[in-house]
């Protein structure tokens, strides 16, 4: 419509209190109608001069103005209502997750997973005793010097004196082949106890 600034920021005027009166005045449809009518009616050529500021427009751009807002505010005002009225969801962008940290390098292994050994065959078999360790340190410091000499002599004797090697592997084999047992023996109860908490899950699943 070629409108020159003035022009301009009238129409934007106009804009900005249709929507405040939309927003904040919770005005209807047929009440911004009525109030846009009565403010238009105002740009008119044979209008008394009371209001000055508002003889801008022709009856063409005038014309050209309510046409655009019957397309672009009116049409959609429902559209509007929603936007400023309705409580809409909030979209999740983001969560939070909690994760393990590795161990000191103090601990050779690191502890056994849900699905894994137990804990006791773990503490057992394959974490040092590391209290076991201090208790021996703390009995040598309890001793003093004067006890060391015996503990050197006993040192020095071989406690494996008498035993072939073949004796050592076959004493070797047998804790071994005991350890290898209890484990797998534990590891197939649980296989079976899982393997029947999987079927009786399935059974309830296809009766459904």
């Amino acid at each position: 419509m070629d409108f020159s600034i003035i022009q301009y920021s009238k129409f934007m005027t106009l804009l900005d209190m249709l929507l405040h009166n939309l927003k904040t005045l919770h005005m209807s449809l047929e009440d911004s109608i009525k109030w846009l009518r009565e403010v238009m009616a105002e740009i008119g050529p044979s209008h008394s001069q009371k209001n000055e500021e508002w003889n801008i427009f022709d009856v063409r751009q005038a014309n050209a103005i309510v046409d655009y807002l019957k397309i672009s505010l009116f049409q959609h005002y429902k559209l509007y209502e929603f936007l400023f009225f309705s409580a809409r969801e909030e979209i999740v962008i983001g969560t939070e997750q909690v994760i393990e940290v590795v161990k000191p390098a103090g601990h050779p292994f690191p502890d056994p997973l849900e699905e894994g050994i137990s804990f006791d065959i773990y503490s057992t078999f394959i974490e040092p005793p590391p209290i076991l360790d201090m208790e021996m340190k703390g009995l040598n410091q309890e001793q003093g010097p004067e006890e060391s000499q015996p503990e050197a002599d006993t040192s020095e004797t071989d406690p494996l004196v008498g035993f072939t090697i073949e004796d050592i592997k076959l004493v070797l084999g047998q804790v071994t082949d005991d350890i290898l047992i209890s484990i797998q023996t534990k590891i197939n109860e649980k296989l079976q106890i899982q393997e029947e908490a999987f079927n009786a899950r399935t059974e309830k699943l296809k009766k459904a």
